[in-house]
């Protein structure tokens, strides 16, 4: 009981590191996109590179390191990506509406990080389970 308790433990130490080193990703290549881009909508492309940075690197490192995902073959790598993206898509709307929410409510700059604090730490802890359950199974233990 005590070793299941503790490898639940490093899981969700392991899981909470890779949330914060998906989460300097996406800003450092919002940084360099919104530096280099020279079109228009440079915003919105800045959002896109990070997005897709922070994608990736959390799923190369969730599938491997959380779940030990291994997939057979690219068809089933890229569905496992694909659904991958879609609870991201979910838990990227509670952490925005939970900021937002914030930022209503108390009109006022340190609200739109404490919100997003609390959304970051909601989203992610659904899309665990929502991963757990539909992309890759139960989590190396």
């Amino acid at each position: 009981m005590k070793e299941r308790a503790a490898s639940r433990a490093r899981t969700a130490a392991a899981y909470a590191l890779f949330a914060l080193a998906a989460t300097l990703v996406n800003l450092g290549a919002q940084r360099v996109a919104s530096t280099v881009w020279p079109w228009p909508m440079r915003d919105l492309a800045a959002l896109a590179a990070g997005t897709g940075a922070g994608l990736a690197v959390k799923y190369l490192l969730d599938s491997r390191w959380i779940f030990a995902f291994k997939g057979r073959g690219v068809a089933q790598d890229l569905r496992a990506f694909i659904r991958y993206a879609a609870t991201g898509v979910l838990t990227t709307g509670i952490f925005w509406a939970v900021e937002l929410g914030f930022l209503s409510v108390f009109r006022a700059e340190w609200a739109r990080y404490a919100g997003g604090a609390v959304g970051l730490c909601l989203g992610y802890t659904a899309k665990y389970f929502l991963d757990r359950r539909l992309v890759f199974g139960s989590p190396r233990e």
